[in-house]
């Protein structure tokens, strides 16, 4: 039976559609009509139109499917049209997973973030069983993502066998659009920052968070979380491997969360009422920073077998591949 991914088209969407490929799997990708098909080129796929927000054409696109990988989302940490987020995240999700209860899915992956994980008071790594503090839901898309997966579960209680992974940051090659840790990568080539923050993330190799997905439909119980994740380091850390990797200096200067928070509110004042163009310093990202983004992934490598590929490779591939195309 066919294999049906959304999201495709994206950074983590085009890495699950490609390991399904390795598998030999039969895929169908949803694309809007007006998708950059770029990530999706020369794969053996068929790609048909379709918006998640769309319920016939969900409908349509999922007639003869037997499993479902939902990655789609919108990922942004700014934008002039908040609604549209929601609109996406939250009843795309709805639409689409009662969708493919109406039509009686043997297996559903659905992509939530680790965004929807509690965090820690004493910074050490969380697990899937850490409560979530709604403090820490301090941007539109965490907040969306947060009630998707409240989605999933109810979808999960009604039925459907759907398994929840929430990715940690995925970093590597075809990063398009980018993502704000592409971003990170970009701006560091590109010589725009010149400070960094106290802060940390736990980063996984996209190849392997793409083959936690399938491990996930292979061997995940439908209605629990795997967090798919790998090594935690802090914002200097990365910088430092950046540095190793391509010879330039990584900052120094550890710039004070408050002067962070001043530029970013200030640069989110001149999007919202006179540029209507992205934040230079996004609001969202620097609250975000606020929080050291550690996790523990040993629920996934043990019950999935989640690969743990060095991620300074990943950090590599992702340099080498926004110098071939960005820089």
């Amino acid at each position: 039976m066919t294999t049906l991914v959304t999201g495709a088209t994206g950074f983590l969407g085009s890495a699950v559609a490609r390991e399904l490929l390795k598998d030999g799997r039969k895929i169908k990708l949803l694309a809007r009509k007006d998708s950059d098909l770029s990530n999706t080129s020369g794969l053996q796929a068929e790609v048909v139109n379709g918006d998640i927000r769309d319920r016939a054409s969900l409908k349509s696109a999922m007639t003869g499917c037997s499993t479902l990988y939902h990655v789609a989302a919108y990922y942004s940490l700014w934008d002039r049209d908040k609604k549209l987020i929601y609109d996406i995240n939250v009843e795309g999700t709805r639409n689409i997973l009662e969708t493919a209860l109406e039509l009686g899915l043997e297996r559903v992956v659905y992509t939530s973030t680790v965004g929807c994980i509690g965090l820690r008071n004493d910074g050490t790594p969380a697990n899937e069983e850490q409560p979530m503090d709604p403090a820490t839901l301090s941007n539109d898309y965490k907040s969306s993502k947060y009630q998707a997966e409240k989605i999933a579960l109810e979808m999960h209680g009604k039925g459907l066998p759907v398994i929840i992974v929430n990715p940690s940051t995925p970093i590597g090659p075809r990063d398009i659009k980018p993502t704000p840790t592409g971003k990170i990568v970009l701006d560091f080539l590109n010589g725009k920052m010149p400070a960094y923050l106290d802060t940390g993330l736990n980063l996984i190799d996209v190849s392997d968070c793409a083959r936690g997905h399938i491990l996930a439909e292979e061997k995940g119980k439908p209605g629990e979380r795997y967090i798919l994740g790998n090594k935690n380091m802090s914002l200097k850390e990365i910088l430092m491997a950046l540095e190793k990797i391509t010879g330039i200096p990584a900052p120094s200067i550890k710039m004070p969360y408050w002067v962070a928070y001043a530029a970013g509110l200030a640069c989110e004042v001149a999007s919202n009422l006179i540029t209507q163009k992205p934040p230079a310093v996004p609001l969202a990202g620097v609250k975000m920073a606020k929080y050291f983004m550690y996790f523990d992934s040993s629920k996934a490598i043990r019950e999935l077998g989640l690969p743990q590929n060095p991620v300074e490779s990943a950090l590599s591939q992702s340099v080498h591949w926004f110098q071939e195309n960005r820089c």
